[in-house]
């Protein structure tokens, strides 16, 4: 009985210890021990105050929350960079009176992500992403925070997916 308990712990010991190579992000193992995210600037022909700054903290907040990366201002191993390139309110469809019954904003930013320990990873890629309101809905308060959200959920969770989780 002795045993079946010793071989049953060095199983799990085994298993356990291949463990350390993945975990639920995806990331596997990276070399990397810091990351820094500069300042996204809005180049957008429509100006939204203040979202290039929710952005670059939203970008932040993720890379924080999914690994153990340390943030840095400057030298970091992992660099993202880039800028707001479009911001974009556009009619979807229309009413028998040719008002519009649903508008669509759409958001687009241009990353740039450079990988100091491994090089062959670098890209520069644009990543969109939208969300629809109401026609009778201004984008304004609630309706705005909700799409910019929902909007920057997507797009920091797509540009980790392509700099570090490797799907």
């Amino acid at each position: 009985m002795k045993k079946i308990y010793s071989l049953f712990a060095l199983l799990s010991l085994f298993m356990l210890s291949g463990c350390s190579v993945y975990n639920f992000t995806g990331t596997g193992k990276i070399d990397a021990k810091t990351f820094q995210v500069n300042f996204f600037h809005n180049n957008a022909d429509l100006i939204e105050p203040g979202i290039d700054r929710t952005f670059t903290l939203a970008l932040q907040d993720l890379i924080m929350n999914q690994t153990n990366l340390n943030l840095v201002s400057n030298g970091g191993d992992l660099v993202y960079e880039g800028e707001i390139t479009d911001y974009r309110i556009t009619p979807m469809t229309a009413t028998a009176d040719q008002q519009a019954a649903q508008n669509r904003l759409s958001i687009r930013v241009n990353v740039r992500f450079m990988n100091k320990k491994k090089e062959t990873d670098d890209f520069e890629k644009s990543f969109e992403f939208y969300y629809d309101f109401p026609g009778r809905d201004l984008p304004t308060g609630s309706v705005l925070n909700s799409a910019i959200t929902t909007i920057f959920e997507r797009i920091t969770q797509d540009i980790f997916n392509e700099s570090l989780a490797k799907w």
